[in-house]
């Protein structure tokens, strides 16, 4: 089976599965995508979505937030963890956007990747789902793990992980398979007890019954 037939076997199996999701962030423009995603680093989704309704209710715009006093943002991240690298990664952001960008966040690669807290994982989703532009696939740690233990990349650098399911995966469909790996990541191939006998892809996975992290 060649690389690209066992990605589509993956896809077909696993798209009737899942149901699509706009996010699992909660968000209504670009702007509030970029900072829940930057919050979402090391934090549920979950926790996000709780964190970032006042957030944004105090806070509305890249203005706001790039005025804001740096303690007081801090606080108000505080629960996301890693508060004062994420608060001053946001305010930055926010600064840029508000002072050079004229208050729009751009919807360019290259243009994001400038931001501060903003790697390409970042960069993808915001692009995917906050301006339907898809340029590559997002890696996070539940698309890494099932990335690696179903044979569509061996190496831990997410930034190669992309290159490797990018070539893997038809490109009209990458701005699906964050969200099919990140779902059958969290409800099948669990991190350190992986429910292989619910898998529909285990038979062509080279490492089921893997019971630690990959």
């Amino acid at each position: 089976m060649t690389l690209q037939q066992r990605a589509a076997s993956v896809y077909d199996r696993l798209c009737p599965l899942y149901p699509p999701v706009r996010s699992f962030l909660d968000f209504t423009t670009p702007w509030q995508l970029l900072v829940a995603t930057i919050l979402s680093a090391q934090c549920t989704d979950q926790r996000v979505n709780m964190v970032t309704p006042g957030l944004f209710a105090r806070w509305p715009e890249p203005k706001d937030l790039a005025a804001a006093d740096i303690a007081e943002l801090e606080e108000a991240v505080r629960s996301t963890g890693f508060f004062r690298n994420k608060a001053r990664n946001i305010k930055e952001a926010a600064r840029i956007v508000a002072e050079e960008l004229g208050g729009v966040l751009p919807d360019e690669m290259d243009r994001l990747l400038q931001l501060p807290g903003v790697a390409r994982k970042t960069a993808n989703i915001v692009l995917t789902q906050g301006f339907g532009k898809v340029e590559g696939i997002a890696v996070d740690t539940h698309v890494r793990r099932l990335a690696q233990r179903l044979g569509l990349s061996d190496t831990d650098r997410p930034e190669v992980i992309e290159r490797d399911l990018c070539a893997a995966f038809r490109r009209e469909v990458w701005g699906e398979i964050n969200h099919l790996l990140i779902q059958h990541g969290r409800n099948v191939c669990i991190a350190r007890l992986p429910r292989c006998s619910a898998c529909a892809v285990v038979d062509i996975c080279p490492k089921k019954g893997v019971t630690k992290s990959a």
